[in-house]
């Protein structure tokens, strides 16, 4: 963004604001929206006009009302600190019209995007459409940028090399997770969790080519336990990933990668917040019991991981966070996230459950950097080519 002259200029900007809001339509959380306003305030500070589209919920090329973005103008008035002019299409002569009302050091919010199938399916017409909007094109929306959409991939197009690139967010979040995978493998840690193997086989096998510790943990430990012949009990599993989980094992083991699976678990008969019955080893979990939560060796193992780390990639907590009986290992290691970052290492959070349990345990301001995008953080992780951010390369 600094190589741009914004002054008189219409700066098309696609931003990322599908937000959470309430029955009534109040945003309940406005991360997405503060996330995306540095970009949005120096176009404004510099004499451009910010002309901002996204899209919220999945309204499937209909116009249904309750996912008008018209419900967000005052927060993002507030979040940018300008008037913002809502424009009730995202093409055509009512989008034009409402830019062409807009003064410098004003921004317009375009209808949903989605209102429109073409979005989705990256019509190069609807992509021409929009592009007409503004004289410069920035993408600011991580977290779609790994969606090929009209907004996201097809728009940069109609612009020159010169007239478009990345907005703010967007740049630090492609340095950074750029920055965590290119780091020194031997020194590297990546923290593995969440429920399932099936949604994290990319980003495992991708760690285990790139990075010299990978810590598996959340339900997921329970398919790799159960894939060496432990019993499980009625922990979460996926029978039909046993054979894939054994392969990832012996990969780890050929390509010098220390995959730390849990030892132990607190197990409990029923999935309730309610407090542990004890400790048990995790591959001799009694019939009608089940793990929540990394046990005390487990969460030993991966401090121990941790200490010597240099850069940390975490997606997916440790165990069912949110209750506070089966909290601690995550908070264990947010702990020690927090204390590698405090002695110089570099720490990259990702993904809704990890942010969320960093939030959770007041970590947020003591961590490296916090990615907006789960999705597309992913793909990154996987190694896969994001179309939102090959369209401005």
């Amino acid at each position: 963004m600094k190589s741009f002259d914004f002054k008189d200029k219409k700066v098309l900007i696609r931003v990322d604001f599908n937000v959470p809001q309430d029955e009534n339509l109040a945003v309940t959380d406005n991360t997405r929206i503060m996330a995306a306003a540095p970009t949005i305030k120096k176009v404004l500070a510099e004499g451009g006009i910010p002309v901002l589209m996204s899209h919220l919920g999945r309204p499937g090329g209909e116009r249904v009302p309750k996912m008008s973005l018209s419900a967000l103008v005052d927060e993002v008035e507030k979040a940018v600190g300008a008037t913002v002019h809502f424009a009730e299409d995202c093409i055509g002569d009512v989008a034009a019209a409402a830019v062409a009302k807009a003064k410098a050091g004003e921004a317009v919010l375009l209808e949903n995007l989605r209102y429109y199938k073409e979005e989705t399916t990256g019509d190069k017409g609807f992509a021409e459409a929009l592009a007409a909007l503004g004289d410069i094109y920035l993408n600011d929306a991580f977290g779609t940028a790994h969606r090929a959409h009209a907004s996201t991939a097809i728009v940069a197009q109609f612009f020159s090399t010169e007239n478009k690139g990345f907005g703010d967010l967007m740049n630090a979040e492609v340095e950074s997770i750029s920055k965590a995978l290119g780091s020194d493998r031997d020194s590297t840690v990546a923290i593995i969790g969440g429920a399932k193997v099936s949604s994290k086989i990319g980003v495992i096998t991708n760690m285990i080519d790139n990075v010299g510790t990978v810590i598996i943990g959340g339900g997921m430990g329970f398919t790799f336990v159960k894939a060496m012949g432990g019993a499980i009990g009625t922990s979460l599993v996926e029978d039909d990933k046993l054979d894939l989980a054994k392969q990832l094992i012996v990969e780890a083991k050929a390509k010098g990668c220390n995959l730390l699976i849990p030892v132990d678990t607190l197990i409990t008969k029923d999935f309730a917040d309610t407090p542990a019955e004890r400790v048990c080893p995790i591959g001799e979990i009694p019939e009608g019991y089940m793990g929540l939560d990394n046990g005390p060796q487990s969460v030993v193992n991966a401090l121990e991981a941790l200490a010597s780390s240099k850069t940390i990639i975490w997606n997916g907590p440790m165990g069912v966070f949110e209750f506070e009986n089966y909290a601690g290992g995550t908070k264990a290691v947010a702990q020690a996230v927090a204390d590698a970052t405090a002695n110089g290492a570099f720490s990259l959070i990702g993904g809704g459950d990890s942010v969320a349990a960093v939030n959770k345990f007041g970590y947020s301001e003591k961590v490296s950097y916090i990615s907006t995008g789960g999705g597309a953080m992913l793909e990154f992780l996987e190694g896969k080519t994001l179309p939102g951010v090959a369209a401005l390369r």
